[in-house]
């Protein structure tokens, strides 16, 4: 994560095993979803540094992944010629004050599309 106006690295989180296609803030909490050609996505907690979430289910790389502007999803894309939506409602509500440590793996919840849902 860096610091533009300092023109400097303010601290690096580590997980992805392989190209990061792209990154996004949440608009309300601490968050950052990255998508990779490792297959995954990411949720990051940027304040405590620490991977809240690993999304497994692409057959390929991922190339973006976004979360929604006001519901609790976000939505990948990836070169396997599927478009994922996944529910964070539950890792929101155990980490709206901050909870530091849990299972990530009991915490990826994959949602079929819903076209419905945009």
């Amino acid at each position: 994560v860096w610091d533009y106006k300092l023109r400097r690295c303010l601290f690096t989180l580590l997980g992805h095993l392989d190209y990061i296609r792209t990154v996004q803030f949440h608009n309300e909490y601490p968050w950052i979803v990255s998508a990779s050609d490792d297959q995954t996505i990411r949720i990051w907690n940027w304040q405590s540094r620490t991977c809240l979430s690993v999304l497994t289910g692409h057959n390929h790389y991922v190339m973006c992944a976004a979360f929604h502007p006001k519901d609790d999803l976000i939505v990948s894309a990836s070169l396997d010629q599927t478009v994922r939506v996944w529910d964070t409602a539950n890792l929101r509500k155990k980490n709206v004050r901050g909870a530091p440590s849990f299972d990530t793996a009991a915490d990826t919840v994959v949602s079929r599309v819903n076209a419905d849902l945009f």
